[in-house]
């Protein structure tokens, strides 16, 4: 989802307005960081324009 919000902009670009590294921002776009740290998603969602619902929305497994 994070990368799909993230369009045509960089990786660098994002992860900076994010305050995070690009490589930070890779490792969570690729699944290599499958648990990252609440504040770095809240960032990253912050820079991209996503709510933190929609994210927990996408993230969240359907229970039957």
């Amino acid at each position: 989802m994070l990368r799909e919000a993230r369009g045509d902009r960089s990786m660098v670009e994002v992860a900076a307005a994010a305050g995070v590294s690009a490589e930070t921002l890779r490792k969570i776009e690729t699944g290599r960081a499958p648990t990252p740290a609440f504040f770095t998603v809240a960032a990253l969602a912050r820079s991209l324009g996503l709510s933190m619902d929609e994210l927990a929305v996408h993230c969240t497994p359907l229970t039957v």
